[in-house]
């Protein structure tokens, strides 16, 4: 992503992610600017939706191989988890979050598969491994995916929510981006009411 001295918002945090994934849309509608920053609220670590308790671990652990700490923070910290259970909950149709909650089911089997055990089981290496397998996977699904309509694959919705959770949260904003403070603190959340005009920009 390129480097700004602007405050960055979520709204042009999604943007930047997806430009990263290609110009993929995420998801649509008015609603995801009111949602996608309730995590930290709402969803900390409890069950969202059908989303039990244990899912969003999963989910977290997911994440967090993805962007695991290094100089900075990684997923979990940010509680990318919950975010992604949130987004799903709130902005997919119900056909895409059955793949997604499909794909959980999927993941386990594909670690048990490779590693003998369950991906929360597993170890970092054996994690990355089946992550780096399905990435390809999900790779060669989409490019020869001929219906425009069907859903994704549910390592492409996981490996987008991930991108997208974390630099969204506060964490990927001010310590893995360069981050100028305007007016002087970090707000992810403004009030929104259906049929409101979008923000140009908040701070």
């Amino acid at each position: 992503m390129s480097e700004t001295k602007e405050l960055i918002d979520r709204r042009d945090a999604i943007k930047r992610v997806s430009i990263l994934l290609g110009g993929v849309a995420l998801v649509g509608g008015s609603s995801l600017w009111s949602t996608a920053c309730r995590t930290e609220r709402e969803a900390a670590y409890k069950g969202v939706g059908k989303f039990s308790p244990d899912d969003v671990a999963l989910l977290d652990e997911v994440a967090d191989t993805i962007l695991p700490p290094t100089k900075t923070p990684g997923a979990k910290a940010a509680k990318t988890g919950p975010f992604m259970a949130l987004m799903v909950t709130d902005c997919y149709e119900p056909k895409d979050q059955q793949v997604f909650m499909d794909g959980m089911k999927q993941l386990d089997a594909a670690t048990q598969k490779s590693a003998g055990t369950t991906f929360m089981k597993a170890t970092p290496d054996q994690r990355l491994a089946v992550l780096q397998a399905l990435d390809k996977e999900q790779h060669d699904y989409m490019k020869d995916k001929k219906d425009r309509e069907a859903p994704a694959h549910y390592f492409r919705m996981m490996k987008e929510l991930s991108l997208l959770g974390y630099f969204t949260s506060e964490i990927g904003m001010t310590q893995a981006q360069r981050y100028a403070e305007a007016p002087g603190r970090y707000d992810p959340c403004v009030d929104y009411k259906p049929g409101d005009r979008a923000w140009a920009n908040h701070a």
